[in-house]
């Protein structure tokens, strides 16, 4: 296997939980500063902007800066900005992210006269009730385009696993019969768009994640060796119904700078 010289870095469930440090989190990402190891955080987390997010891990005691991260709205906004200029978007979202989505016509989801050209699904919370989602379906049958940020069915907190967006996409699918375009993890663009952020090549590259089918699995597809650690959603069985079987398993991030020694020796 070719040496790793960078990483990726998912952040729900593998640095923290409800944003509190898990054990050893931060003393392992000191020492990948320490050596130098170019690292990228890469999450599907739709509740926060990436400024938002480098504050709290920040204050949390993690060598970060909003530079180091990439989120699921970040990159959805981008391909917004690329694929459908000037498109007039209905954002499914729990939590104000508006800052990464500067220049996207926003339309307002309580408003039953707006016809959007784009249905945006984020994460999952309070706002998924039944009169928006029904008002999506809607835009959805008269031919809007729908696009999703990711498809986590749960992650977790600390009361346990939550319910998360993929469970109601899957229901807008089936019901208006269209697909979403994915434009976070799992999706190569969002893999690729890391990678070359931190120029290397996808063999360069190491991914870590506790989601073992749109971590790890899916970035191993698109040939960056992937590292599955047993912290977050990790669960035994999904565990061992995956799709495929991970690089490495390890028991947290805390033992990733281990892990890059032995691979880089």
């Amino acid at each position: 296997m070719q040496p790793v010289s960078a990483v990726l870095i998912d952040i729900d469930g593998v640095l923290t939980v409800s944003w509190h440090p898990l054990p050893g989190a931060v003393e392992a990402m000191q020492r990948l500063r320490d050596t130098g190891t170019p690292l990228a955080l890469v999450t599907n987390t739709t509740s926060r902007t990436r400024a938002s997010i480098a504050t709290v891990l920040a204050d949390a005691g993690f060598p970060v800066t909003a530079d180091d991260i990439l989120t699921a709205p970040a990159v959805t906004a981008a391909y917004l900005h690329e694929h459908h200029p000037g498109a007039r978007c209905l954002l499914l979202n729990s939590g104000d992210i508006r800052e990464d989505f500067a220049g996207v016509s926003l339309v307002d989801p309580e408003d039953d006269a707006a016809a959007p050209d784009v249905v945006i699904v984020g994460g999952a919370g309070p706002e998924f009730g039944y009169a928006v989602l029904n008002r999506a379906f809607s835009h959805l049958q008269r031919g809007a385009r729908l696009i999703a940020m990711h498809r986590n069915l749960y992650w977790r907190t600390e009361s346990g696993l939550q319910l998360d967006a993929g469970a109601f996409l899957l229901g807008l699918e089936r019901a208006a019969r269209v697909e979403a375009e994915v434009i976070g993890k799992p999706a190569e663009a969002f893999f690729a768009t890391a990678v070359d952020r931190l120029g290397c090549t996808v063999q360069d590259a190491l991914m870590v994640g506790d989601d073992i089918e749109s971590d790890v699995l899916a970035a191993q597809r698109h040939g960056i060796t992937g590292v599955l650690v047993r912290t977050g959603k990790y669960q035994p069985e999904t565990h061992r119904a995956a799709s495929g079987t991970p690089d490495h398993v390890l028991n947290s991030f805390a033992d990733v700078p281990d892990l890059l020694e032995r691979l880089t020796h």
